[in-house]
């Protein structure tokens, strides 16, 4: 086990908690998953993907992310607008965008039930074939997810996934391609932003820009757009700076 950094005590500078929603979450709410080398900080590979850098990387940061995530590792890094630096490789990049809570008409569901470990198997299953975006086996663990189901096979699902204080993602929202165009999505996404407020916590999202239809379809509901973002997957270097392991926070 390393030392202790002394630049770890910086982590969590920003402007807005919303503007890294990663690191807020892994120094915030989520502080029982991260495992952190310096000021960087990723969740548990099963529970999701995303590593979290400092406001300002330097070179000890990024080669603390690279030894974070390991050789050659496919990473997404949330919020991060700056320059990747030389031995890193851009493997994704597209334009996102963050939508807030505005006005939804939030309220809970009567067929929607909650989802837990033991339908993960389904849940896996649904995102395999709707694309929603990351869901690993223990992502689950990170709030409240929601499913609806019919003849007993899921269908529909939604939940919640980073949480920044105040605030909690709404994410893998996606339905069946046989039930779509019944509104479960949007019943499922209101029914989880229920939940949250009931938290005094306020709902947001992300989506791709490119999915003009999506976003609208959020607008429609009471997303406001607060901020246009980048969605961003690098490649770590094959090679460390040394081999110390993770800490856990």
């Amino acid at each position: 086990m390393s030392e202790p950094n002394p630049r770890a005590g910086t982590a969590a500078r920003t402007e807005h908690v919303l503007d890294h929603p990663a690191l807020a979450s892994l120094t915030g709410p989520h502080a029982r998953f991260a495992e952190r080398r310096g000021r960087v900080l990723r969740y548990p590979v099963d529970v999701s993907p995303w590593l979290a850098l400092p406001d300002d990387p330097d070179a000890d940061d990024w080669a603390d992310a690279a030894a974070l995530a390991g050789p050659g590792a496919e990473v997404p890094l949330a919020g991060f607008s700056g320059q990747v630096p030389q031995g890193w490789e851009i493997t994704f990049q597209a334009a996102g965008v963050q939508l807030v809570d505005d006005g939804l008409a939030a309220a809970p569901d009567a067929e929607a039930v909650r989802l837990g470990p033991a339908d993960v198997p389904e849940m896996t299953d649904l995102v395999e074939r709707t694309k929603p975006g990351p869901f690993l086996p223990r992502t689950v663990e990170l709030g409240t997810y929601l499913g609806i189901r019919r003849g007993g096979a899921l269908i529909a699902m939604a939940g919640e996934r980073l949480h920044p204080p105040g605030w909690t993602e709404i994410s893998a929202v996606c339905t069946d391609p046989l039930f779509r165009g019944e509104g479960l999505a949007t019943r499922l996404v209101l029914a989880v932003a229920h939940g949250i407020r009931a938290r005094g916590e306020t709902p947001f999202l992300h989506a791709s820009a490119e999915n003009t239809n999506a976003v609208r379809l959020y607008e429609s509901l009471g997303f406001r757009l607060r901020r246009r973002t980048v969605f961003l997957a690098v490649r770590a270097p094959q090679r460390l700076a040394d081999g110390r392991e993770a800490l856990r926070v």
